[in-house]
Protein backbone atom coordinates (compact mmCIF):
# COMPACT_ATOMS: atom_id res chain seq x y z
CA UNK A 1 0.00 0.00 0.00
CA UNK A 2 1.68 3.38 -0.83
CA UNK A 3 0.48 5.84 1.18
CA UNK A 4 0.39 10.33 0.45
CA UNK A 5 3.28 11.72 1.68
CA UNK A 6 0.27 14.17 3.39
CA UNK A 7 -1.39 10.98 4.93
CA UNK A 8 -4.52 10.22 5.01
CA UNK A 9 -7.26 12.71 3.22
CA UNK A 10 -10.36 14.22 4.45
CA UNK A 11 -12.61 15.41 2.41
CA UNK A 12 -15.53 18.33 3.83
CA UNK A 13 -18.09 19.51 1.01
CA UNK A 14 -20.78 22.13 1.15
CA UNK A 15 -22.81 22.70 -1.92
CA UNK A 16 -20.42 23.52 -4.67
CA UNK A 17 -17.40 23.35 -1.97
CA UNK A 18 -15.23 20.93 -1.41
CA UNK A 19 -12.05 20.77 0.92
CA UNK A 20 -8.93 18.30 1.80
CA UNK A 21 -7.46 18.66 5.34
CA UNK A 22 -4.88 16.01 5.89
CA UNK A 23 -3.88 13.74 8.33
CA UNK A 24 0.25 15.13 8.21
CA UNK A 25 0.15 18.63 9.99
CA UNK A 26 -3.77 18.76 10.23
CA UNK A 27 -3.76 21.39 7.46
CA UNK A 28 -5.50 22.07 4.38
CA UNK A 29 -4.62 20.67 0.77
CA UNK A 30 -7.43 22.35 -1.42
CA UNK A 31 -10.34 24.10 -1.04
CA UNK A 32 -12.38 24.43 -4.63
CA UNK A 33 -15.78 26.51 -5.98
CA UNK A 34 -17.23 24.51 -8.47
CA UNK A 35 -14.32 24.55 -10.64
CA UNK A 36 -12.13 26.57 -9.02
CA UNK A 37 -9.80 26.55 -6.85
CA UNK A 38 -9.04 29.21 -4.17
CA UNK A 39 -5.98 27.96 -2.30
CA UNK A 40 -3.12 27.21 -4.17
CA UNK A 41 -2.12 23.91 -2.97
CA UNK A 42 -0.54 20.43 -3.97
CA UNK A 43 -1.26 17.35 -5.29
CA UNK A 44 -1.86 14.43 -3.70
CA UNK A 45 1.36 12.50 -4.53
CA UNK A 46 3.16 15.15 -3.41
CA UNK A 47 5.06 16.83 -0.65
CA UNK A 48 3.48 19.87 1.01
CA UNK A 49 6.05 22.73 -0.06
CA UNK A 50 6.35 26.42 0.62
CA UNK A 51 4.34 25.71 3.79
CA UNK A 52 1.05 25.43 1.74
CA UNK A 53 -1.52 26.09 4.51
CA UNK A 54 -0.15 24.04 7.12
CA UNK A 55 -0.35 24.52 10.74
CA UNK A 56 2.46 26.56 13.07
CA UNK A 57 2.62 25.84 16.46
CA UNK A 58 3.88 26.57 18.94
CA UNK A 59 5.54 29.41 17.15
CA UNK A 60 5.03 30.32 13.22
CA UNK A 61 7.72 32.32 11.17
CA UNK A 62 11.48 32.21 12.30
CA UNK A 63 13.47 31.76 15.88
CA UNK A 64 16.89 33.32 15.10
CA UNK A 65 19.45 30.41 15.05
CA UNK A 66 17.44 28.64 17.20
CA UNK A 67 18.28 30.21 20.14
CA UNK A 68 15.57 31.90 22.74
CA UNK A 69 15.36 31.99 26.35
CA UNK A 70 12.40 31.24 29.01
CA UNK A 71 12.29 32.28 32.39
CA UNK A 72 15.68 32.58 32.55
CA UNK A 73 16.40 28.88 30.89
CA UNK A 74 17.97 28.72 27.61
CA UNK A 75 17.05 26.53 25.14
CA UNK A 76 18.04 25.47 21.50
CA UNK A 77 15.64 24.24 19.15
CA UNK A 78 16.30 21.91 15.72
CA UNK A 79 17.60 24.56 12.55
CA UNK A 80 14.61 23.89 10.12
CA UNK A 81 15.75 26.34 7.99
CA UNK A 82 19.65 26.02 7.83
CA UNK A 83 19.93 28.00 4.77
CA UNK A 84 19.50 31.14 7.12
CA UNK A 85 20.41 29.53 10.13
CA UNK A 86 16.82 29.47 11.51
CA UNK A 87 14.34 27.37 13.68
CA UNK A 88 11.06 28.12 11.42
CA UNK A 89 7.85 27.44 11.82
CA UNK A 90 6.73 25.36 14.77
CA UNK A 91 7.02 21.78 15.37
CA UNK A 92 3.37 19.95 14.44
CA UNK A 93 3.21 20.94 10.49
CA UNK A 94 4.80 17.49 10.13
CA UNK A 95 3.52 15.57 12.73
CA UNK A 96 0.51 13.11 12.08
CA UNK A 97 -3.06 14.29 13.44
CA UNK A 98 -6.03 12.09 13.98
CA UNK A 99 -9.58 12.56 13.47
CA UNK A 100 -11.54 14.18 16.94
CA UNK A 101 -15.39 14.09 14.66
CA UNK A 102 -16.27 15.14 11.56
CA UNK A 103 -19.49 15.27 9.40
CA UNK A 104 -20.20 16.44 5.73
CA UNK A 105 -18.95 19.97 6.14
CA UNK A 106 -16.79 20.04 8.96
CA UNK A 107 -14.30 18.29 10.67
CA UNK A 108 -12.01 18.55 13.81
CA UNK A 109 -8.76 17.05 13.57
CA UNK A 110 -6.07 17.39 16.32
CA UNK A 111 -1.87 16.50 18.02
CA UNK A 112 -0.86 16.06 20.93
CA UNK A 113 3.13 17.51 20.00
CA UNK A 114 5.17 16.69 22.93
CA UNK A 115 8.02 17.54 24.35
CA UNK A 116 10.95 18.11 22.15
CA UNK A 117 14.62 19.34 22.32
CA UNK A 118 14.27 23.59 22.66
CA UNK A 119 10.87 23.42 23.71
CA UNK A 120 9.82 21.15 26.82
CA UNK A 121 6.24 21.29 26.90
CA UNK A 122 3.26 18.94 25.83
CA UNK A 123 0.72 21.32 23.92
CA UNK A 124 -2.62 19.87 22.64
CA UNK A 125 -3.63 21.22 19.38
CA UNK A 126 -6.95 21.15 17.86
CA UNK A 127 -8.02 22.25 14.01
CA UNK A 128 -12.07 22.60 13.63
CA UNK A 129 -12.42 23.00 9.74
CA UNK A 130 -15.88 23.95 8.60
CA UNK A 131 -17.77 24.84 5.81
CA UNK A 132 -20.70 27.14 5.53
CA UNK A 133 -22.37 30.04 3.50
CA UNK A 134 -19.50 32.68 4.04
CA UNK A 135 -16.93 30.11 2.63
CA UNK A 136 -13.89 27.85 5.14
CA UNK A 137 -13.50 28.78 8.34
CA UNK A 138 -11.02 27.54 10.85
CA UNK A 139 -10.89 27.53 15.03
CA UNK A 140 -8.10 26.44 16.33
CA UNK A 141 -7.63 25.30 20.01
CA UNK A 142 -4.06 24.84 21.69
CA UNK A 143 -4.38 23.41 25.41
CA UNK A 144 -1.31 23.08 27.70
CA UNK A 145 -0.72 19.71 29.00
CA UNK A 146 2.27 20.37 31.08
CA UNK A 147 2.26 20.60 34.57
CA UNK A 148 4.81 24.55 33.89
CA UNK A 149 3.77 27.16 32.15
CA UNK A 150 3.81 27.37 28.62
CA UNK A 151 4.67 29.63 25.97
CA UNK A 152 2.86 29.27 23.25
CA UNK A 153 1.81 31.37 19.44
CA UNK A 154 0.22 30.13 15.94
CA UNK A 155 0.17 30.81 12.79
CA UNK A 156 -0.85 29.17 9.07
CA UNK A 157 0.40 29.48 5.80
CA UNK A 158 -2.20 29.38 3.63
CA UNK A 159 -1.58 31.05 -0.74
CA UNK A 160 -4.70 31.63 -2.16
CA UNK A 161 -5.55 33.22 -6.02
CA UNK A 162 -7.87 34.63 -8.12
CA UNK A 163 -7.78 32.64 -11.41
CA UNK A 164 -4.73 35.00 -12.63
CA UNK A 165 -2.01 33.17 -14.84
CA UNK A 166 0.05 35.26 -11.73
CA UNK A 167 -0.63 37.07 -9.07
CA UNK A 168 1.04 40.09 -10.44
CA UNK A 169 -2.28 41.27 -11.98
CA UNK A 170 -4.48 40.60 -9.03
CA UNK A 171 -5.65 43.58 -6.92
CA UNK A 172 -4.70 43.42 -3.44
CA UNK A 173 -6.46 45.50 -0.07
CA UNK A 174 -3.81 44.80 2.89
CA UNK A 175 -5.39 46.55 5.80
CA UNK A 176 -2.28 47.30 7.82
CA UNK A 177 -1.02 50.61 8.57
CA UNK A 178 2.53 48.98 9.78
CA UNK A 179 5.29 47.03 8.65
CA UNK A 180 7.95 44.61 10.27
CA UNK A 181 11.27 45.43 8.34
CA UNK A 182 13.73 42.71 8.17
CA UNK A 183 17.48 42.06 7.95
CA UNK A 184 19.61 39.25 8.21
CA UNK A 185 18.10 36.02 8.61
CA UNK A 186 14.33 37.83 7.75
CA UNK A 187 14.74 38.50 11.71
CA UNK A 188 12.93 42.06 12.60
CA UNK A 189 14.79 45.49 12.37
CA UNK A 190 12.25 47.89 13.22
CA UNK A 191 8.47 49.05 11.73
CA UNK A 192 7.64 51.52 9.67
CA UNK A 193 4.26 53.08 8.59
CA UNK A 194 3.06 51.90 4.88
CA UNK A 195 1.96 55.26 3.87
CA UNK A 196 4.10 56.80 1.40
CA UNK A 197 5.91 53.45 0.55
CA UNK A 198 5.47 51.15 -2.35
CA UNK A 199 4.05 48.58 0.49
CA UNK A 200 0.65 50.52 0.70
CA UNK A 201 -1.97 48.47 -0.08
CA UNK A 202 -4.59 50.21 2.16
CA UNK A 203 -6.20 51.00 -1.05
CA UNK A 204 -6.73 48.37 -3.56
CA UNK A 205 -4.39 48.19 -6.39
CA UNK A 206 -2.50 45.52 -8.37
CA UNK A 207 0.61 43.57 -6.82
CA UNK A 208 2.70 44.09 -9.89
CA UNK A 209 6.09 43.05 -9.74
CA UNK A 210 6.63 44.11 -6.09
CA UNK A 211 7.94 41.20 -3.73
CA UNK A 212 6.77 40.72 -0.43
CA UNK A 213 7.68 38.90 2.53
CA UNK A 214 6.86 40.89 5.12
CA UNK A 215 4.86 40.87 8.24
CA UNK A 216 1.99 43.32 8.32
CA UNK A 217 0.43 44.74 11.48
CA UNK A 218 -1.85 47.61 13.00
CA UNK A 219 -4.54 45.86 11.35
CA UNK A 220 -7.78 47.62 10.93
CA UNK A 221 -10.68 46.08 12.11
CA UNK A 222 -14.42 45.92 11.28
CA UNK A 223 -16.92 45.99 13.74
CA UNK A 224 -17.01 42.00 13.99
CA UNK A 225 -13.51 42.50 15.19
CA UNK A 226 -12.14 40.73 12.08
CA UNK A 227 -9.56 42.26 9.91
CA UNK A 228 -10.24 41.83 6.44
CA UNK A 229 -7.36 41.07 3.81
CA UNK A 230 -8.89 41.18 -0.16
CA UNK A 231 -7.78 39.31 -3.24
CA UNK A 232 -9.44 40.18 -6.71
CA UNK A 233 -9.08 39.51 -10.06
CA UNK A 234 -8.01 42.54 -12.16
CA UNK A 235 -12.38 42.28 -13.19
CA UNK A 236 -13.36 41.26 -9.96
CA UNK A 237 -14.80 38.26 -11.67
CA UNK A 238 -13.37 35.78 -8.79
CA UNK A 239 -11.90 36.98 -5.12
CA UNK A 240 -11.48 35.99 -1.96
CA UNK A 241 -11.66 37.55 1.73
CA UNK A 242 -8.75 36.18 4.38
CA UNK A 243 -10.27 37.21 7.49
CA UNK A 244 -8.82 37.19 10.87
CA UNK A 245 -9.96 37.68 14.51
CA UNK A 246 -8.35 39.49 17.29
CA UNK A 247 -6.21 36.53 18.57
CA UNK A 248 -4.14 37.05 15.05
CA UNK A 249 -2.63 40.84 15.29
CA UNK A 250 -0.11 40.25 12.66
CA UNK A 251 -0.40 39.01 8.69
CA UNK A 252 2.48 37.70 6.98
CA UNK A 253 2.34 38.30 2.78
CA UNK A 254 4.16 36.31 0.61
CA UNK A 255 4.55 36.53 -3.24
CA UNK A 256 6.43 33.36 -3.34
CA UNK A 257 9.30 34.85 -5.47
CA UNK A 258 11.80 32.76 -2.64
CA UNK A 259 10.08 29.51 -3.45
CA UNK A 260 12.86 26.84 -4.72
CA UNK A 261 10.57 25.79 -7.55
CA UNK A 262 10.31 28.56 -9.96
CA UNK A 263 7.14 27.52 -11.27
CA UNK A 264 5.35 27.78 -8.17
CA UNK A 265 6.87 31.44 -7.56
CA UNK A 266 4.07 34.23 -7.30
CA UNK A 267 1.35 31.32 -8.95
CA UNK A 268 -0.72 31.95 -4.92
CA UNK A 269 -0.49 34.77 -2.29
CA UNK A 270 0.62 33.64 0.90
CA UNK A 271 -1.50 35.14 3.65
CA UNK A 272 -0.21 34.07 7.16
CA UNK A 273 -2.32 34.72 10.18
CA UNK A 274 0.09 34.97 12.76
CA UNK A 275 -0.44 35.41 16.52
CA UNK A 276 2.53 36.83 16.85
CA UNK A 277 5.58 38.76 14.96
CA UNK A 278 8.49 36.35 13.96
CA UNK A 279 11.25 35.98 16.26
CA UNK A 280 8.87 36.21 18.96
CA UNK A 281 10.20 33.59 21.50
CA UNK A 282 13.11 35.25 21.88
CA UNK A 283 11.40 38.83 22.09
CA UNK A 284 8.69 37.84 24.05
CA UNK A 285 6.56 40.09 22.05
CA UNK A 286 2.50 39.10 22.07
CA UNK A 287 3.41 35.35 23.00
CA UNK A 288 0.93 33.87 25.70
CA UNK A 289 1.93 32.06 29.02
CA UNK A 290 -0.44 29.53 29.11
CA UNK A 291 -0.77 27.87 32.63
CA UNK A 292 -1.43 24.28 32.71
CA UNK A 293 -4.68 23.01 31.45
CA UNK A 294 -5.45 26.62 30.28
CA UNK A 295 -6.19 27.25 27.25
CA UNK A 296 -5.95 29.45 23.26
CA UNK A 297 -8.41 30.00 20.68
CA UNK A 298 -7.86 32.11 17.41
CA UNK A 299 -10.41 32.16 14.25
CA UNK A 300 -9.32 32.38 10.97
CA UNK A 301 -10.95 31.93 6.92
CA UNK A 302 -11.48 32.34 3.98
CA UNK A 303 -14.48 33.90 2.26
CA UNK A 304 -14.32 33.24 -1.50
CA UNK A 305 -18.21 34.67 -2.30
Amino acid sequence: MVVAPSGEQFEITSGGQRATVVEVGGGLRTYTVGDRAVLDGYDEAAICDGARCQTLVPWPNRVRDGKWTWRDVDLQLALTEPEQHNAIHGLVRWMPWSVVERDDSSITVGCISHPQPGYPWTIEVRNAWSLGVDGLAVETTLVNRSDSTAPVACGFHPYVRVGTAAIDDAVLTVPGDTRILTGEQQIPTGREPVAGTAYDFRTPRAIGNLAIDHTYTDLHRDSDGRARLRLAAPDRSEQVTVWVDAAYPYLEIFTGDALPDPSRRRQGLGVEPMSVPPNALVTGESVVALDPGASWRGHWGLNPF
